[in-house]
């Protein structure tokens, strides 16, 4: 059986946890066995974390599949996928470790499922280094229901940095295929949105200096809209432990949804927090693509495995986007070509991301 294993290096390009979740996913949807080597080799803890650990026993338990060398800090693994069921998954990170993450790795896996399922993932909900999940309800979600389908995401409890404990259920049905996208147009900036959060110890007071450094940060460059970021104190019985950060979203006259957030930690003055999401935000439009550079990598999977052409419009290609499609390539029919855009203005840096996905067919479902 090894000789037809997909060797993948876990080393190279970004050289993180997103190589991991990528060829997982494809392996298991694809039915190709895969070893990885070389884990997160660059990083100051190389090997598996917590949350790349609690991620691989989802996936091998929703294919009822087999994981070998699945242990912190191992740096090899080999997965053996089998067939992708429904029904109801748990992944518990145990740590602060994304629940974000968690999701990028079982969703497009469960839409090809048999039958409907339902995931628990347990962790970090607003951690640092992953999107926060308001991101991930606010603009990961209505964007990605355009490949036609739709899930559901119940925030039950946040948690964060460093005892985790957050929880969030995740539901949805699974699809004969994925339609493929066409996100070219940026059209005007039409609302301003968002929320300030506090959790735990800290008071409403920091959600509001939050909000209100991010509303004058914006004010100097975009003046004429109304920009409503809410200052909200989670309730005690929906958070466990002490946090505190702000996501600030763009809606455009197109649908397109661009954002900038930023996460409070102990030390960094509340203002300093609201100014690096409005900052964050204030540059995501400046480039004039249709996503924000959190998006770019998160798409990739499913224009991989949409049928047809898809095309998205986005700023400058982020490391993350690179390495997503050359494991993308490596492992699937898609071919994917990244062209400068010429129509822009030439201070612009846009660029087109263009997807001949592999039409990737749920054979579980007859009809």
């Amino acid at each position: 059986m090894d000789g037809d294993r997909v060797e993948i290096d876990g080393g190279i390009m970004e050289g993180g946890g997103q190589i991991l979740r990528v060829s997982t996913a494809l392996s298991c949807l694809l039915g190709l066995p895969l070893r990885v080597r070389r884990i997160r080799a660059g990083r100051s803890q190389p090997g598996l974390r917590p949350q790349h650990l609690s991620g691989l026993e989802m996936i091998r338990d929703l294919c009822d599949g087999k994981l070998n060398g699945g242990e912190i800090g191992s740096t090899e693994i080999t997965f053996t996928p089998g067939k992708i069921k429904g029904g109801t998954h748990i992944a518990d990170t145990k740590t602060a470790g994304s629940v974000c993450l968690l999701m990028q790795v079982a969703m497009p896996c469960v839409l090809f499922a048999a039958s409907p399922s339902e995931l628990h993932l347990k962790g970090g909900t607003n951690a640092e280094m992953a999107p926060q999940i308001d991101y991930t309800v606010m603009v990961f979600k209505p964007i990605v229901e355009k490949f036609n389908f739709t899930f559901n995401c119940d925030i039950k409890r946040r948690g964060y940095y460093p005892q985790g404990g957050g929880e969030v259920v995740v539901q949805m049905s699974p699809v004969k295929e994925l339609s493929p996208i066409n996100l070219t147009e940026r059209g005007t900036v039409t609302k301003i949105y968002g929320r300030a959060f506090v959790a735990g110890a800290l008071p409403i007071k920091l959600a509001k200096d939050m909000s209100a450094a991010a509303v004058r940060c914006i004010r100097r460059e975009i003046r004429d809209l109304y920009i409503n970021i809410q200052p909200v104190r989670e309730p005690d019985d929906q958070a466990v432990g002490t946090g505190s950060g702000i996501i600030i979203v763009a809606e455009t006259s197109t649908g397109c949804l661009l954002a900038g957030s930023s996460l409070g930690k102990r030390g960094k003055n509340a203002d300093k927090v609201g100014i690096e999401a409005a900052e964050m935000l204030l540059q995501n439009l400046k480039h004039g693509g249709t996503v924000d550079d959190s998006l770019q990598d998160q798409l990739i999977i499913f224009m991989a495995l949409a049928k047809g052409v898809s095309k998205v419009k986005s700023g400058p290609i982020t490391l993350h986007t690179q390495t997503a499609i050359h494991f993308a390539e490596q492992l699937t029919k898609a071919k994917f070509t990244v062209t400068k855009s010429e129509e822009e203005d030439p201070g612009n840096d846009t660029y087109i991301i263009e997807c001949q996905g592999m039409g990737m067919i749920n054979s579980n479902l007859k009809c």
